[in-house]
């Protein structure tokens, strides 16, 4: 029978570093779990995701359940939760990578804007197709600092879940110390 010290005081070293699963099967189940969260993450609309990448938001979660599973002892060994994440960050930065050196995988990795308002007018497919209201339009629109919808020439939906807007107001209605503000920095 453990005495009370063995109790609070007793480490197992072995089960603290010795992986308990193997590093093949725990790289795989990694890769598998990171690529398919993903894939889903990928093609949901993207207002839901918000202003946070997806391989971003990918890394934080996986990244928390893999450092939690260790640490709880899920796993039996700190090594097991050492290469669960260390497999998110290579997928993470392969796949950042891969979108860097090959333009069509940059457009599968980031999608392309959808178009929301063109000369005023609500694409309403588009709308659908992101589950966008138009009372929520309209909020993002106003957070832009646009009043009403014929103001707005165009405005995006971006792959990050923000929206992007160009209105009608060319050049020469900004005022001129504004302009020679940016022109000022476009020269430095």
């Amino acid at each position: 029978m453990p005495t009370m010290m063995d109790l609070l005081f007793k480490i197992d070293w072995y089960k603290v570093f010795i992986p308990s699963t193997s590093v093949a099967e725990l790289f795989v189940r990694g890769t598998l779990v990171y690529l398919m969260l993903f894939a889903i993450l990928r093609f949901l609309p993207n207002r839901q995701i918000g202003v946070v990448g997806i391989s971003d938001l990918l890394v934080v979660v996986l990244f928390a359940e893999a450092a939690q599973n260790a640490m709880a002892s899920n796993y039996t060994s700190i090594s097991d939760g050492v290469i669960l994440v260390s497999t998110i960050i290579f997928w993470s930065y392969t796949l950042n990578w891969l979108g860097f050196k090959f333009r069509p995988f940059q457009r599968f990795l980031n999608p392309p804007p959808t178009p929301l308002v063109v000369n005023g007018r609500m694409i309403r497919q588009n709308l659908e197709q992101q589950l966008i209201t138009q009372d929520e339009l309209m909020s993002m629109l106003r957070k832009q600092g646009v009043q009403k919808m014929s103001e707005v020439k165009l405005a995006f939906m971006e792959s990050d879940g923000n929206i992007s807007v160009i209105t009608n107001f060319s050049k020469s209605t900004i005022p001129k110390e504004s302009n020679e503000e940016s022109e000022a920095y476009a020269t430095e």
